[in-house]
């Protein structure tokens, strides 16, 4: 009799297992980093490769690291929404443009716009890697005090940012 019991509660189990993770968004993956100091690092500009780009150059300011790709469809998505949110100038957005091709990404910038106040170069992915970057794009809200308060896995868009980041900036600019 146990050996026809132990088959069948093993299925049972497998089967509350696959229903609880149906029920999750896969765009919400956790990251490891939310509410703990965002990894430090330096990398050279995407533009210029003898200047250097990182965390110090956003300390103290509450920011966007948004990570993307020439070959990434999505970040071609979100590319347009980007450049208005620069244009509107409510938050510094930083570009790590992740596992990609310089001269492609520099034509991509100049064809395209570009709504980044610099762009690091993470040609291997390194730093992508120290962030628990999952795919592109990726976008990062970290506050003045470099600690990673939200990320987004997915083209950001207009609904996605005044839903999810919108109420964050505004309690994080209330807390100055």
């Amino acid at each position: 009799m146990a050996r026809f019991l132990l088959p069948i509660g093993a299925f049972l189990a497998l089967v509350v297992v696959l229903a609880i993770g149906l029920t999750k968004d896969p765009r919400r993956l956790p990251s490891p980093y939310i509410g703990k100091p965002a990894p430090s690092f330096e990398l050279p500009s995407l533009k210029d490769l003898q200047v250097s780009v990182g965390s110090q150059n956003y300390a103290g300011q509450i920011v966007l690291l948004n990570v993307w790709a020439t070959w990434c469809p999505g970040c071609r998505q979100e590319h347009d929404f980007l450049l208005e949110l620069a244009a509107e100038d409510s938050i510094p957005i930083f570009g790590l443009n992740w596992r990609d091709n310089r001269p492609d990404a520099l034509n991509w910038l100049a064809t395209l716009g570009d709504p980044y106040v610099d762009s690091a170069f993470d040609e291997d992915g390194r730093v992508g890697i120290d962030w628990g970057v999952y795919g592109a794009p990726e976008t990062f809200l970290i506050d003045q005090n470099g600690v990673v308060i939200h990320k987004h896995i997915a083209p950001l868009t207009r609904e996605i940012w005044n839903r999810d980041f919108v109420p964050l900036i505004d309690e994080l600019k209330g807390n100055q």
